[in-house]
């Protein structure tokens, strides 16, 4: 017997109801609408890439890049899971769905005003090799910003309003970020890049929260309830560990980095985590509407329908970032150039990142159910694996310069590692949901090989081209060829449902 079977109806898979397929449709359309806001944000992205490497160099990416490690670390703490706790906490609530969200965003800022604190008084922890004005020190007080505005996101998207993501993350924060930066290199070539970093998380968050009151309304008679306050940070500290792992896994690489190479090193090894991320916006397309689907089946003890909807999903996920991986990997000598040519020493560094993004699919879609199934169990494979990504990263690290590699070299050790590390990961944590679920979970399908080989095979050719034509001609032609062949060979009509505007 397996912990938390599922009854016997629902250990054979059974075909799928018309709530199921309601289920895959709004997956469908919420994930097709965070993936043309990923398209949006990559096109803001861009230039804010191009900015920072060609106007302000890579000592000074490096120093900004290491203060936002620091921030975002501390907000992502403040948030206490309810990025995707919320959902739960809406769900089994009988008060006011308004008052359980401002509960949410009153504990959050309390935590984060703490954690803020905590910096302005020791600033050298966010600046460990550079001068601190008096600017540098106040950088914190957006840790309240940000967290309460991920609450205020998690709150719209557990009613199914993923525009409102969009328009915020996709939107307004990256093109906010772009033009600000551009500007205000006139005004300080050293702090320009974290001024317009605060301006955008400003711009986000009030793209954020008139959605929240259009939705939710204002929160008439609501007051503080001190001993709810503590029970939800009580209750939610598995899934506030779990994801500050998840995020940490993405950054604790370039935070022993810094360790070891000058700020410069850091802005290169930063610039390639910048362009491997893009695709990493896909997973978290789909998370605020998993979320919300996986606790409805749940109570309904729907096991099957759920190890469906993770299959299904999962597989969306990877196809899509196999493909936009391939089609930034291969010409990434082209697209570092492109930033600056001090970055294309990050080369190596991108096709890791690249790889492990592609590795750490099957885990987020597993975690998704394993959060509110097993959360305990999620957190102490989250804990290994953030653990030896990081030890290995420095021993590695530590050896590595003793022998004295090349700067590039060095920057590509904690990639490495880390598609190594996710790629375990994934592995063990599909195998557990599947453990508890009793359905098998497949989300690797062979038409994935065939694309990947057509698109490989193009690259190859593409490689040839001058800079500029294989930005301009092989970049697409490789992205197109993998699609056409996923959507030929490896899309059924489920997979199609994320194309189709449902009525």
């Amino acid at each position: 017997m397996v912990a938390n079977t599922p009854p016997s109806s629902a250990i054979n898979p059974t075909p799928q109801s018309a709530a199921e397929e309601a289920d895959i449709a709004a997956l469908a359309k919420g994930g097709r609408t965070n993936v043309f806001g990923f398209i949006l944000r990559l096109l803001a992205r861009i230039p804010f890439l191009f900015i920072a490497g060609q106007m302000y160099g890579a000592a000074a990416v490096g120093r900004f890049a290491y203060a936002i490690l620091i921030v975002e670390f501390v907000a992502q703490l403040a948030t206490l899971g309810l990025r995707r706790g919320l959902a739960n906490e809406l769900a089994r609530s009988d008060r006011d769905h308004t008052h359980v969200v401002w509960d949410g965003l009153a504990v959050s800022a309390m935590v984060s005003f703490i954690g803020a604190s905590v910096l302005i008084a020791f600033p050298y922890i966010m600046f460990p090799n550079s001068e601190i004005n008096d600017l540098d020190r106040f950088l914190p007080l957006i840790i309240v910003v940000i967290s309460t505005m991920e609450i205020a996101l998690a709150a719209l998207a557990y009613r199914y309003d993923i525009k409102s993501t969009v328009r915020s993350r996709a939107i307004v924060e990256p093109w906010t970020i772009s033009i600000a930066a551009g500007a205000l290199w006139y005004y300080s070539p050293r702090d320009g890049l974290i001024l317009a970093y605060v301006l955008s998380m400003v711009a986000a968050m009030v793209a954020a929260f008139v959605p929240l009151f259009q939705s939710y309304g204002w929160p008439h008679q609501w007051k503080p309830r001190v001993r709810s306050l503590l029970t939800l940070m009580r209750d939610n500290a598995p899934l506030a560990a779990a994801d500050a792992i998840e995020w940490g896994s993405r950054r604790v690489d370039l935070a022993i980095l810094g360790l070891f190479v000058s700020p410069a090193v850091v802005g290169l090894y930063y610039m390639a985590q910048q362009i491997a991320s893009l695709p990493q916006k896909l997973k978290s397309s789909f998370e605020p509407i998993l979320g919300p689907v996986i606790t409805r089946n749940l109570a309904e003890k729907n096991y099957a329908g759920i190890a469906r909807q993770v299959a299904q999903v999962g597989f969306w996920i990877i196809a899509a970032q196999i493909g936009v991986g391939l089609a930034l990997g291969i010409p990434s000598k082209a697209i570092m150039g492109v930033i600056g040519a001090e970055f294309v020493g990050g080369t190596l560094a991108l096709w890791f990142l690249l790889g492990a993004e592609a590795a750490a699919a099957p885990a987020v879609v597993s975690e998704a159910a394993l959060i509110y199934m097993a959360r305990h169990r999620n957190l102490m494979l989250s804990l290994a694996m953030i653990g030896t990504q990081a030890g290995v990263t420095f021993v590695a690290l530590y050896f590595a310069k003793d022998a004295g590699w090349e700067p590039e070299w060095l920057a590509a050790i904690p990639a490495a590692v880390l598609m190594v590390t996710l790629g375990m990961a994934s592995i063990a944590k599909r195998f557990l949901l599947m453990h508890l679920l009793g359905h098998p979970i497949r989300v690797l399908r062979w038409p994935l090989l065939w694309a990947t080989a057509g698109a490989a095979s193009l690259g190859y050719f593409a490689n040839m081209l001058p800079d500029w034509a294989e930005l301009l001609f092989g970049l697409p032609a490789i992205l197109g060829v993998y699609l056409y062949i996923i959507w030929t060979k490896g899309f059924g009509p489920d997979d199609r449902a994320l194309f189709k505007k449902q009525k």
